[in-house]
């Protein structure tokens, strides 16, 4: 069977198998070297994660994946009070439970690479703009969301990753040192552009690189048409089994 990568998360990885998604390039990276399996969920925090996570990874799995994005806190950091209060997250219990992620995907697979994300920045005039879109004169002026309590959020998550020795990607820093990435990387302050995919694709692929996992190194399940004999076409499938 092919090698299996689960990009795990919630609406930016969900949308990511969008036309120009930053999930969308992995699986043309490792198509016939792995799959890409897409398991995100618009809406979810770190919280309602941990309901689904024994679901998704199964201990016991004969074939689990060989790694695995994390990928959540933009809605864990919508802040209580405000229109999106119900997928808030107080810090302290974000400081644990992307915690007890790791602990059972690692519990599936000791090898398994685990990549954490943080939330990207947010735009919060762009957030604005959009709940007016969809509101009118009823939507609330205080945005759900700020760049600077998310930015909070981001930050846990990078020391969780270096407490735990994983690799991370800091989006929340690394979009914000591009001028004008506010329009530039979000298309409603919060989702991102085709940019900001491309953005997420790159970082990716350059960590899963880093690790060994190198769709360019991988080897392939089937031989390539140029390696088969028209004549002897058996003789090409012996020898990448053999």
């Amino acid at each position: 069977m092919r090698p299996q990568i689960v990009i795990f998360g919630d609406s930016i990885t969900e949308q990511s198998f969008r036309s120009g998604g930053w999930g969308a390039a992995l699986a043309d990276n490792y198509s016939r070297k792995a799959d890409i399996v897409l398991r995100g969920f618009g809406g979810y925090n770190t919280r309602w994660a941990l309901f689904i996570l024994h679901r998704l990874f199964p201990l016991g799995s004969a074939t689990p994946p060989v790694a695995a994005t994390v990928f959540f806190g933009a809605n864990d950091a919508a802040l209580s009070g405000r229109t999106s209060e119900r997928q808030h997250v107080p810090i302290e219990e974000y400081k644990e439970d992307p915690r007890r992620i790791v602990r059972h995907l690692k519990e599936c697979s000791p090898a398994m690479l685990v990549m954490l994300i943080t939330p990207p920045p947010i735009d919060e005039e762009g957030r604005r703009a959009y709940a007016r879109s969809l509101y009118g004169d009823k939507a609330m002026e205080l945005p759900e969301r700020t760049n600077e309590v998310t930015g909070v959020y981001a930050k846990q998550c990078v020391e969780l990753a270096k407490e735990l020795g994983l690799p991370s990607i800091n989006l929340w820093s690394k979009m914000q040192e591009t001028e004008g990435w506010q329009k530039k990387f979000l298309s409603n302050g919060l989702h991102l552009t085709t940019e900001g995919n491309a953005a997420v694709h790159r970082k990716v692929a350059r960590v899963f690189n880093d690790a060994g996992l190198s769709a360019r190194e991988m080897p392939s399940e089937v031989p390539h048409h140029s390696e088969i004999d028209g004549k002897d076409p058996q003789k090409a499938f012996q020898l990448q089994c053999s």
